[in-house]
């Protein structure tokens, strides 16, 4: 799990980035994203619950010209109730709005529309039928998260897309209740289900689910089941091991300096060498000096001047 001092180092890959935001979740935003701007389907997107900005960073790289990005957090503000309160300071206390907007500064120029506190402020500041994305992962509890759903619902605009986070995690059952109550009684159609996220809308699912599943039935990386439960088409998708799309680095993820190539070293002097290697050459001709001077000594006297006047003369300095 990802703690407070994860956030001490500047991101440089989006795993950097603490958070949950699986691969194939990844694969599905941008699949998703990426059909919409190809079908020239404009519009806002929202995300409700930000963390460390792990998933807002991915969703930012497909505003397009125009649009707006908003994401609203409590970050460290105070939660509108005791419930709500407990939650956040149990699962998010590391977590500051300082700390999200250096995260997410690293990857992107600007920073989204920051709304800075409880969800129900969205129905205020997001308009009717402006967005074409929303992702909720927010509070867990039913009530909130009820809201939320409701609110996704107004801000869409025809074609948009919704994705619960945690709709079926055991430890947030208010999510499961108020993701399937909406889908049983308020018109909300799921498009597929992955490990952690439902993606749905309220619109007629059939022509985006054909395409997603061909798409997935293209790929080997993926295992796909499609079930049928109340009426709906519910597709299952879990990874294999899936590798993330392509997302590039952060500014701080520059290439390393060029070094310039060093000169070689000029070569180390020689060796000053010892007494007894200076003296090792000459041994020779010191043994041959001992003989010459022995020879001296055993040669008759008149032959012994002869020889010692010879080198006598030899060695005397020139005139």
């Amino acid at each position: 799990m990802p703690t407070a001092a994860d956030t001490t180092r500047p991101p440089r890959r989006l795993d950097d980035v603490p958070g949950w935001f699986p691969v194939l979740d990844q694969t599905l935003f941008s699949w998703f994203l990426g059909r919409q701007e190809s079908a020239g389907l404009r519009g806002d997107l929202l995300e409700v619950g930000v963390y460390m900005g792990k998933s807002a960073i991915f969703t930012g790289r497909h505003l397009g010209d125009g649009e707006r990005f908003t994401v609203c957090d409590l970050f460290e503000g105070d939660a509108p109730d005791t419930a709500n309160h407990a939650e956040s300071a149990k699962s998010y206390g590391s977590l500051t709005r300082r700390a999200f907007e250096a995260n997410y500064l690293s990857f992107h120029a600007a920073l989204p529309r920051v709304l800075q506190g409880p969800s129900s402020l969205v129905p205020d500041e997001v308009a009717t039928d402006s967005c074409r994305f929303v992702h909720i992962d927010g509070s867990h509890l039913y009530e909130h998260v009820r809201d939320d759903i409701t609110a996704a619902r107004d801000v869409l605009v025809p074609g948009g897309v919704v994705v619960l986070d945690d709709f079926r995690s055991e430890h947030t059952p208010g999510v499961s209740v108020a993701a399937w109550e909406a889908v049983l009684n308020k018109g909300l159609r799921p498009i597929c289900l992955s490990t952690q996220k439902l993606y749905a809308t309220w619109d007629d699912p059939t022509d985006v689910q054909d395409k997603l599943l061909a798409m997935v039935r293209g790929r080997d990386d993926c295992h796909l089941s499609v079930q049928e439960a109340a009426g709906q088409r519910l597709i299952r998708v879990k990874s294999k091991g899936m590798r993330a799309p392509e997302f590039p680095l952060s500014r701080h993820a520059a290439a390393p300096e060029t070094v310039e190539p060093k000169a070689p070293a000029p070569a180390a002097p020689a060796t000053p060498a010892t007494p007894v290697e200076a003296a090792a050459p000459a041994a020779p001709r010191r043994r041959r000096s001992r003989a010459r001077r022995l020879a001296v000594d055993l040669l008759p006297p008149l032959v012994t001047r002869a020889v010692r006047n010879a080198r006598a003369h030899r060695h005397a300095p020139a005139r």
